[in-house]
């Protein structure tokens, strides 16, 4: 595979408006967990969720938030490679969960103004940028990554010399509403690999890279390279997932990206907080990495930003570029007691480790085994 260049980066979450926010509160611990913001609290078990504070009054919602984020980071991504608000040349894959079903739900049920046409985001992305070669990949929570091996393809097929790749989720009433229901001891906040993990938390977000098939001749302008991203889908399950189908899609991950175990320094955990979840990575992992399981640095974001659904893949990959330009790993929050297939992994937990990393790992798995790992490598 090649080696691609990132050389523009977007994203907002609970925790930040932009990726040097976000990296800030990770390294400092500081979550995005607030009292439900949009629904109805008289309604539900939990209380509190991972949003952007974004919404007119506590309580309330209103339609095309998705869009608005997403629009919010592309554009920042876009900016940041010195594209300008022009993008009719570029395609934009977007990976995502449910689009804009949230607005459906407003639509629906409140009677809301919302045309059926929105819940495309090729809509907005043409209105906003002049996109018009926009597409939409709902993958569950791996569908950022998809995203991004499609963006590769066209890029080594030489269909494109430039493509944005993005992620975004907001919450929707009807998916909090069936955890709510299956939670019922409701976590109070998402706590990775830990022995006392109760479930995720959902949060919302999108995030957004320019990938380029050649580097600027402004070498400083590289975020760092795309050096191999994996997809496959197990099928094992329609929610549970299958360790062999991780270790394939890590394994493939290794091989395009040219690397063994022992040369990543660096994993973004998928590290969603759920029993089957977090069991199934740690035990794929210690099975591709073996003897060199305590050799990389294990970190992940979702303790701070709730799980962001098919936003996460791509705002793993941002905070893996970050960590490895800054030479710090942010750390995972609420890790008290770790659970035992863990043992021996080298996570940071609580306070920043410094460290200089080459290679990082993303790891993105979605309902139904649908599994996407990305090796992505230090821009210096």
């Amino acid at each position: 595979m090649s080696r691609l260049p990132v050389t523009g980066v977007g994203a907002v979450a609970s925790i930040g408006r932009d990726p040097g926010e976000i990296f800030a509160a990770l390294c400092a611990g500081r979550d995005g967990r607030h009292p439900l913001r949009g629904f109805n609290r008289d309604w539900y078990n939990a209380d509190c969720l991972y949003e952007v504070d974004d919404r007119p009054a506590p309580q309330t919602d209103t339609v095309g938030r998705a869009t608005a984020l997403l629009l919010d980071a592309v554009g920042q991504a876009a900016r940041d490679a010195g594209l300008g608000d022009d993008l009719s040349d570029v395609p934009i894959l977007v990976g995502t969960g449910l689009r804009e079903l949230r607005s459906l739900e407003l639509w629906w049920r409140d009677g809301r103004p919302f045309g059926a046409e929105r819940m495309h985001f090729g809509t907005a992305l043409r209105e906003r940028f002049g996109a018009l070669d926009t597409h939409t990949i709902s993958n569950a929570c791996s569908a950022s990554l998809y995203a991004l091996a499609l963006a590769v393809n066209l890029l080594e097929l030489q269909e494109a010399d430039t493509v944005i790749v993005a992620g975004v989720d907001v919450i929707t009433e009807s998916m909090f509403g069936l955890s709510d229901r299956l939670q019922f001891d409701p976590p109070d906040r998402l706590r990775p690999f830990d022995r006392d993990r109760k479930g995720t938390v959902m949060g919302e977000g999108a995030g957004a890279i320019v990938l380029r098939r050649e580097a600027p001749a402004d070498r400083g302008a590289v975020h760092g390279w795309v050096r191999g991203v994996a997809v496959n889908c197990d099928a094992f399950h329609a929610t549970a997932p299958d360790p062999h189908g991780i270790a394939a899609a890590v394994r493939q991950a290794h091989d395009q990206a040219g690397v063994k175990a022992e040369d990543i320094g660096l994993v973004m955990l998928h590290g969603t907080g759920t029993q089957l979840n977090d069991a199934a990575e740690a035990t794929a992992l210690s099975d591709v990495y073996g003897p060199h399981i305590g050799s990389p640095l294990m970190t992940g974001m979702k303790s701070m930003t709730g799980h962001t659904s098919g936003a996460s893949g791509v705002l793993g990959l941002l905070v893996a570029l970050r960590a490895m330009g800054q030479g710090v790993v942010p750390p995972i929050t609420g890790l008290d007691n770790p659970a035992a297939e863990v043992a021996g992994f080298r996570i940071v937990r609580d306070t920043p480790v410094e460290e200089q990393v080459d290679l990082a790992q993303i790891d993105a798995f979605g309902f139904g085994g649908i599994n996407a790992v990305a090796v992505v490598e230090a821009g210096r």
